[in-house]
């Protein structure tokens, strides 16, 4: 049976890897590194799709290492401590230290990572692992300490084209038809910087037009319309190795973000069913309640919270009890967003105007010669006012009154508007 072509035109040197220039370009930190000889563990970060399968590949073959892969999805301690006495037994007949590749690193636990420590500190294997989730997160600190970190970006539309291009006038079973590509922009659109999807779609589009070509005939003009056409016939339920992962949870968060809980518990489901991991899920519900209800309802992000280490303690099946509760209550909380566009506000304002200093009165002042300066001279100590408050300005002089905070117009936020304008009435809150 004929591989995928994503799998057919997988890059085989680091000549024909597209995309991260900046880690396997003549000048590229990693290539330096592969080149070298001196192969240290590490963690390939960054999304589906972008290559970090390929470059693990890549360097096993630059070096012909020996070679072991396990998937954090299916894999547990026990086949980790056998890849690993593997490595030992074979220590006196191998060329230099075996890899081990871990695929979605960031599936695996606690003790399956500890599990790993020692092998990768005593220089037993090099351990690379690739993870869609931010490392700081998902890797236990005395692992993540023991191993370098690369960044892979999404792929640019520069390099989605080359891909297209290469797979066309490449592949050997592609290069049996005149294929033109008349339109690219619903390939690049569903792609999502994902070359995976990318040569997917085109797959797809190709072998759905291949039913209706006539007899010796040849051309096959790819448009957006077949494109879309294609995949839409062939969507499946829910893809865990990524192909819809984002689509999905997109769909989920909004349907929480618009208050439909029906809606909500749907593509929960569809992300249980399909394998997501619980963390990921139960993660993004943090993200909604601080960005969406914010303080219209404080209690939501200490429930998201409670959720995520209750799902990260309990897994599956009962997992999907409490991502349900969760969703259900943060769908029918009220809603508001004034503590996301403060903070973006802020931050604008920031990089417009630039860092300004800090007024005098509110400086620390540890030494005499701070306080001979002035620092923390004339401050006023709040607890010490009635209703434990003091006007004073706490802004730099230049933006002094400047408001970036509007509380939105929920039953809790109107309480804190009313304090604020009974404390500040100068700013009009």
């Amino acid at each position: 049976m004929l591989p995928p072509l994503a799998e057919r035109m997988r890059p085989r040197t680091l000549e024909d890897f597209t995309g991260q220039e900046h880690l396997t370009g003549r000048e590229g930190a990693l290539r330096k590194i592969i080149e070298s000889g001196n192969i240290p563990s590490m963690i390939l970060w960054g999304p589906p799709g972008v290559g970090k399968t390929t470059l693990v590949h890549l360097i096993a073959r630059h070096h012909q290492r020996t070679f072991y892969q396990l998937s954090a999805i299916s894999a547990g301690v026990k086949e980790v401590r056998e890849v690993i006495q593997k490595a030992r037994d074979n220590s006196l007949f191998r060329k230099g230290t075996p890899i081990l590749f871990i695929d979605e690193i960031h599936r695996f636990n606690k003790a399956q990572q500890d599990s790993l420590l020692a092998a990768v500190e005593q220089g037993v294997i090099t351990l690379i692992g690739a993870t869609t989730e931010n490392p700081s997160f998902e890797v236990v600190g005395p692992l993540l300490s023991r191993c370098q970190v690369y960044v892979l970006n999404p792929l640019s539309e520069e390099a989605l084209l080359q891909i297209l291009s290469r797979a066309i006038t490449g592949d050997e079973e592609l290069k049996k038809y005149d294929i033109v590509l008349q339109e690219t922009e619903a390939l690049l659109r569903t792609s999502g910087g994902d070359a995976r999807k990318l040569l997917n779609a085109l797959e797809l589009a190709i072998a759905s037009a291949i039913p209706a070509l006539k007899k010796d005939e040849k051309k096959i003009v790819i448009t957006n319309h077949t494109v879309l056409q294609a995949i839409q016939s062939n969507i499946a339920l829910y893809d865990k190795n990524g192909e819809l992962h984002y689509d999905i949870i997109s769909a989920f968060i909004k349907s929480v973000r618009g208050s439909d809980p029906n809606a909500a518990l749907y593509w929960l489901a569809r992300m249980i069913e399909g394998g997501e991991d619980v963390k990921f899920i139960a993660r993004r519900l943090i993200i909604l309640a601080a960005e969406d209800i914010g303080l219209a309802n404080p209690n939501a992000l200490m429930l998201a919270t409670s959720c995520f280490h209750a799902v990260d303690m309990i897994g599956l099946p009962e997992a999907r009890i409490i991502l349900a509760e969760t969703t259900i209550y943060l769908a029918t909380s009220p809603k508001s967003n004034s503590a996301y566009m403060a903070i973006d506000s802020a931050i604008d304002y920031l990089k417009e105007k630039g860092p300004l200093p800090v007024p005098l009165h509110l400086r620390n002042a540890p030494t005499r010669l701070m306080k001979d300066l002035h620092y923390g001279e004339n401050y006023q100590y709040a607890h010490a006012g009635e209703d434990h408050f003091v006007l004073q300005e706490y802004l730099p002089e230049e933006i002094s009154g400047k408001k970036f905070y509007e509380p939105a117009d929920n039953p809790r936020e109107k309480e804190i508007r009313e304090r604020l304008s009974r404390w500040w009435k100068k700013y009009h809150y």
